[in-house]
């Protein structure tokens, strides 16, 4: 079993309820890329993964998964390459300020964090979000000061799925790859964790993600991170 010492945790839907947090932004990005079109806007939601019929967003899908450069390619397909990184650069702006303005802490979440970080744990964050989006919502939740580094789809070559981030994180700890866990909602993350050799991939049920999409590819799933310091312990 692996001696876990680190812990990276995706973002969204681990750390910050998904649902709650990010259905008005993105309903204002979409309405924004179709120029003020109501049934537009609903169907590039759609196309990026919200499902208005359960009022949710579905896991593994551009909005859930994805970075912002995916959902540009998406949204604004004919535009020239420099046009295109423009309007991204300007997504990760927007999303980065209105994310952490508006992020919603899962139950327990900020609790559970304080606790690995008092047992000694190495802590740090790997999101699709930007690496600025991801240190404002720390901030904006009191618990920036608790991790080590956070990691954006921006700070490294190649993001989740894959394994830049875990090594990366190894590089800048000390530890190894299998004294890491990654913790998530999607099956990036679980992939991630696989990829870079990762000591356990944990996933949870607080986001976007299912118990029958995380099962395959998870050493375990939890309903949420309130649950992982309990889990950890028991596993020594």
């Amino acid at each position: 079993m692996a001696n876990i010492k680190g812990i990276l945790f995706d973002k969204d839907g681990t750390l910050v309820d998904f649902q709650a947090t990010w259905f008005a932004i993105g309903d204002a990005m979409a309405l924004r890329a179709a120029g003020g079109d109501r049934g537009t806007a609903d169907r590039l939601m759609a196309a990026a993964g919200y499902d208005f019929g359960a009022h949710r967003f579905k896991g593994d899908s551009i909005f859930a998964a994805g970075t912002n450069a995916d959902i540009v390619a998406l949204w604004y397909p004919h535009l020239a390459a420099d046009e295109r990184q423009a309007m991204v650069a300007d997504f990760d702006t927007l999303t980065a300020i209105e994310g952490a303005a508006q992020s919603v802490p899962l139950p327990g979440s900020k609790e559970a964090v304080a606790r690995l970080h008092a047992a000694g744990f190495r802590l740090g964050v790997a999101t699709n979000d930007s690496t600025g989006g991801a240190e404002k919502t720390l901030l904006a939740l009191g618990i920036a000061q608790m991790f080590d580094a956070a990691y954006g789809y921006d700070a490294v070559a190649n993001p989740k799925p894959a394994a830049d981030t875990i090594i990366a994180f190894s590089d800048l700890t000390g530890l190894k790859p299998s004294e890491i866990a990654m913790v998530g909602d999607n099956r990036h993350d679980l992939e991630m964790a696989r990829a870079g050799g990762a000591g356990l991939a944990i996933g949870v049920l607080s986001g976007t993600g299912t118990r029958e999409t995380l099962e395959p590819m998870a050493d375990a799933v939890l309903d949420s991170i309130a649950e992982l310091p309990a889990f950890l312990a028991v596993r020594g």
